[in-house]
């Protein structure tokens, strides 16, 4: 690609959006990036800080981003209920459309997820899917934000003239500080906590999830869909499932996990222990890991999200998700999931964040 393209990043400091715009970036396009607060990302040629929920101030603020040829749509407000998920989350990618009408807009891209198919957070995973998750499925009944934010994208592609594509990941795997939804990091953090305190490792979700086929997203190949949908005329207009193309079970990646930090596997009980209670006590046991081991001084409910992690483990149906819409298409990317966990554990040791 050409610096003719030029990438909006929306929500550029998640995983999605960070490894989007790395992706890009190395690739020659021109990553102008979108964050609510200002901040210094090494990929960006240009950066635009706002709250979207501000319409007046999105407005404003978007009058630097009139040149964008693509947008990677990959953030969201969590609110107190799923009604105002929808309202909120609509308002937001709406304000941002609407911020740059006048832009030569090519192709938008839109990263929801599995709760497309499992219901929202009100109403979650009370379905029995069919499964594999199938692309063509139709959405469930009552509120769903995704939905909402999808609507939205149609109806401005339509308005505008451009292609549009929905990438549905599952649990995203990677490397950022700070995210809420960080499963790998949320993992390196409770497995650390286990040596240091002498605890085992007890895997805290249900016996559903502890025995069943699943599959997770490596951010990585999600950036590699969104850049291929982008770029291939043949997949627009398509909503796209996206995991790393293997399967698993925890029934024997926890022991893998374990092996890494060489820490002992308690045998699991078959009841949920969610991480929320049990790691109560992170934050005083954490500040003494980062004193010992001279580590990065980041407090530990900026690197744990034990309620995802926990709400991901605690399913009680089988969640694994189909890919034919892309691989029918080309799209043949493929991440092995242990590396996915290793590669972030790396990091995480590497970056001094967790001990070695």
């Amino acid at each position: 690609m050409t610096a003719q393209n030029i990438a909006l990043i929306v929500g550029a400091t998640g995983l999605s959006g960070s490894y989007t715009g790395r992706h890009l970036k190395e690739r020659g396009w021109t990553v102008v990036t979108l964050s609510r607060s200002a901040v210094d990302l090494a990929f960006s040629d240009r950066h635009i800080a706002v709250d979207l929920e501000d319409a007046a101030g999105a407005k404003a603020a978007l009058k630097n981003a009139q040149d964008v040829t693509h947008v990677f749509y990959c953030t969201w407000s969590r609110q107190a209920s799923e009604d105002e998920n929808v309202r909120v989350n609509a308002e937001m990618i709406r304000n941002l459309f609407d911020g740059i009408a006048g832009a030569p807009l090519q192709h938008a891209a839109l990263v929801t997820g599995l709760k497309h198919y499992l219901g929202s957070f009100d109403d979650y995973a009370n379905v029995t899917p069919y499964t594999p998750f199938l692309e063509s499925s139709p959405r469930l009944p009552g509120p769903n934000f995704y939905y909402a934010q999808e609507d939205v994208l149609f109806e401005k592609a339509k308005e505008h003239g451009f292609t549009w594509s929905v990438h549905r990941p599952h649990t995203m795997i990677g490397f950022v500080v700070g995210n809420a939804m960080n499963m790998a990091v949320t993992l390196a953090v409770y497995a650390s906590i286990c040596k240091h305190a002498g605890r085992p490792f007890v895997y805290p979700g249900s016996p559903e999830q502890y025995n069943a086929v699943t599959d997770v997203t490596d951010a990585r190949i999600l950036a590699k869909q969104l850049h291929w949908a982008a770029t291939t005329p043949e997949a627009a207009d398509t909503p796209f499932n996206i995991v790393n193309g293997d399967v698993f079970r925890w029934t024997w990646l926890w022991q893998q996990i374990a092996d890494y930090f060489d820490v002992p596997v308690a045998e699991y009980s078959g009841d949920v222990t969610p991480l929320e209670e049990t790691m109560s006590d992170a934050a005083d046991v954490w500040a003494d890991i980062v004193a010992k081991h001279d580590l990065q001084d980041i407090p530990v409910g900026r690197l744990a999200s034990w309620w995802h992690s926990d709400a991901d483990l605690s399913r009680t149906l089988e969640c694994f998700t189909d890919m034919t819409n892309s691989r029918v298409l080309g799209f043949d990317a493929y991440q092995p999931t242990p590396a996915s966990f290793y590669d972030v554990f790396d990091t995480l040791r590497d970056q001094r964040i967790i001990p070695a």
